[in-house]
């Protein structure tokens, strides 16, 4: 995890960058994203123990 000054270098070279107008359209946008793939990350988690036991003995004797 980033510590406080690499986060206040990443945040004046994005103002570099991308100029104050953009940056909050840039923050946004990457906050949807993140939130979307954090939604995906626990919808994979919740399928997976939603598997009952007789699901897991079946891939079992699949794979054999």
């Amino acid at each position: 995890m980033p510590g406080a000054t690499s986060m206040v270098v990443i945040g004046i070279t994005a103002l570099i960058v991308f100029g104050p107008s953009k940056l909050p359209d840039i923050g946004r946008a990457f906050g949807h994203s993140l939130r979307e793939f954090k939604n995906a990350a626990e919808g994979i988690i919740q399928d997976d123990d939603k598997k009952t036991p007789e699901d897991t003995t079946e891939d079992k004797e699949e794979k054999s």
